[in-house]
């Protein structure tokens, strides 16, 4: 159990392929449907050969290789296209059997032939480029805000109260940590301890690679709400509360991310400002002591202080 973790960023790779799953079914329509349609226009931009490819790859229902989600992807998505590409041809050979209907045109990806491999790397890419980066900010502001709650459960009563809480489609049940999946297995730990990625497409049902040789992952859903993807709303947008009136919309919102504790650049994203805009707020919520700012190691954190705690919960019971 102590050796269990929250992975610290969006995986790239698993948001590629739970998206994809996403774009070939109608799950998830009220939460996805913005996304879905703006992504679905800039991906008929792309090479038909390589939309297919993702495609067959990251089907909607079943299966996919696990050498499409590789432990270097949380490095970035440059470093996990590269450990695809660097796949052996014996696992490529094995992992593409579990596709249902895999098409014949995959077989030199199957044999690991170089050009098949480096077209599958410009997809990912390409995929990427199109249909996730207006998002981006707004995805890692929600796996940020998700791996904060996590963070304060584990404070409040350890690794059993952080699987606690992890949603109502997981089960915690000392020593077993139970899901819905559409397929009856179970994974041992055998000591190596547990991975969490948050994720933002991953919808409703917790997935895991196939392969239980693999170091154990559990790519889980997030909270989100339909409009998870919307900037925060602006001064003017709507009625403002009293705490927008007392300090300012931008300096409020920057208030509110640093509820659970974050860093300049975090709270930048989840407030919508730019990180210069986000350090001032930041600065003067300090000097009027609602906030206080600590290293850990090469990072600052700010969090509140308990004067800011008590005027976040005021002002947010008298909007209730």
């Amino acid at each position: 159990m102590l050796r269990t973790r929250v992975a610290a960023v969006p995986d790239p790779l698993w948001e590629i392929v739970l998206s994809l799953n996403l774009l070939g079914t109608r799950q998830g329509r009220a939460v996805f449907d913005t996304w879905s349609g703006q992504a679905r226009a800039r991906l008929r931009r792309l090479p038909l050969r390589q939309l297919h490819l993702v495609r067959a790859l990251a089907p909607p229902r079943g299966s996919f290789p696990d050498f499409l989600n590789p432990a270097e992807a949380s490095r970035g998505l440059q470093e996990g296209v590269q450990a695809i590409l660097s796949t052996s041809r014996r696992r490529l050979r094995e992992e593409m059997n579990v596709l249902a209907a895999a098409p014949s045109w995959l077989r030199p990806l199957a044999d690991g032939e170089p050009q098949a491999l480096e077209t599958l790397g410009q997809a990912l890419h390409r995929y990427f480029d199109a249909a996730l980066p207006p998002y981006w900010s707004a995805v890692r502001a929600q796996i940020e805000a998700d791996r904060a709650v996590r963070a304060r459960e584990l404070l409040r009563g350890g690794v059993d109260a952080l699987l606690s809480t992890l949603g109502p489609s997981l089960r915690w049940r000392s020593p077993v940590l139970e899901t819905a999946y559409p397929l009856d297995r179970d994974l041992q730990l055998h000591g190596r301890g547990l991975l969490l990625v948050p994720s933002v497409f991953c919808w409703q049902t917790p997935i895991t690679l196939s392969d239980p040789r693999l170091p154990p992952v559990l790519v889980y859903p997030v909270a989100r709400t339909h409009h998870w993807w919307a900037p925060p709303q602006r001064p003017g947008d709507g009625a403002r509360t009293t705490l927008d009136r007392l300090l300012g919309h931008g300096r409020t919102a920057v208030l509110r991310a640093l509820e659970d504790g974050c860093t300049t650049g975090e709270a930048a994203r989840r407030a919508g400002v730019t990180a210069a805009t986000a350090g001032e707020h930041v600065r003067i919520l300090r000097e009027a002591e609602l906030a206080v700012s600590v290293r850990d190691r090469n990072t600052v954190l700010h969090v509140l202080t308990p004067l800011g705690v008590g005027l976040l919960k005021a002002n947010r019971a008298r909007a209730e």
